[in-house]
């Protein structure tokens, strides 16, 4: 069987989604904490700072 490779949009923008997704989520969060706790909203910039760092690493290498 031969299977035909079409248009690859839709799985570029899902790597893409997968990539910046979850850090963007995290960062919204730190903004909303950012007010009441200090130190919550510092950990989450981090751990958005630190999934960004993965992300470009492992999707980045797929992509290339």
């Amino acid at each position: 069987m031969i299977l035909e490779v079409g248009n690859l949009d839709g799985i570029f923008v899902l790597i893409l989604g997968i990539m910046f997704g979850p850090a963007i989520l995290l960062a919204l969060i730190g903004a909303t904490y950012q007010k009441n706790n200090k130190k919550t909203a510092k950990n989450f910039f981090i751990l958005a700072a630190v999934y960004v760092i993965i992300s470009l690493g492992i999707c980045g290498s797929m992509l290339a």
